[in-house]
């Protein structure tokens, strides 16, 4: 669509499209008295990633969403966060280990192949308290991509957004392990799982997966990488 273009979506509210991106992306502004996001709340879908080939099920909005989600911003879940429940963290807490929280807001970018040697930007916060305590960490146990992106770029010195791209030859300042699920080909998931554990390691790693019959993507299964 064209920019100037009107969207309806239901209930009387309509957006504008101002402005058009790079791969069809649109930035709109919404033109309504309503609450945005209890509307959508209400008329929208589940963004289930495009290889679930499949309708969106009342069941995913409770599935596909961490247990410790507050903020709205994310594209998607952070796929290995889905393998943890209350009960899990408390286990982890009990054995010793200091959950820490931090946010990045993943973007469009995720699932798409690596086009030249810049990545998307996504925007991130790390509180005070929690960047004291990551650089205080005998061991830091990474849940995800996203969280090793973020953690690696506040050591960077980044602040508020990061285009942070990791790949085999990065030299990690903090991560110490990371537990991640089997992403697609080509993205720089895989590229950031292949420089901390290794490419030769971790695609060794992905045809056991291929071959034992594992889950790949988001409802997948997941490795520790240590």
């Amino acid at each position: 669509m064209r920019t100037g273009e009107r969207v309806l979506f239901g209930e009387g509210m309509e957006a504008e499209i101002i402005s058009r991106g790079e791969f069809g992306q649109r930035i709109i502004h919404f033109q309504t008295s309503s609450n945005v996001y209890e509307v959508l709340d209400r008329l929208g879908h589940v963004p289930l990633p495009p290889y679930i080939k499949r309708e969106d099920r009342p069941e995913d909005r409770e599935r596909y969403q961490t247990v410790f989600a507050s903020e709205k911003g994310s594209v998607a879940a952070p796929t290995a966060g889905l393998h943890f429940t209350p009960e899990i963290l408390d286990q982890c807490r009990a054995a010793g280990c200091d959950v820490v929280y931090i946010t990045l807001h993943v973007g469009l970018g995720t699932f798409q192949p690596v086009r030249g040697a810049t990545l998307h930007a996504e925007s991130f916060s790390v509180p005070e308290d929690s960047a004291g305590r990551i650089r205080d960490a005998r061991r830091l146990v990474c849940v995800g991509t996203t969280s090793a992106r973020t953690v690696e770029s506040m050591m960077l010195g980044k602040v508020g957004e990061t285009d942070l791209f990791i790949r085999p030859g990065f030299q990690f300042r903090i991560t110490g392990a990371l537990l991640t699920n089997f992403h697609l080909p080509e993205s720089s998931l895989l590229m950031l799982a292949c420089a901390f554990g290794g490419q030769e390691f971790v695609l060794d790693a992905y045809r056991h997966a291929v071959e034992a019959g594992y889950r790949f993507y988001s409802y997948g299964d997941c490795m520790l990488i240590v």
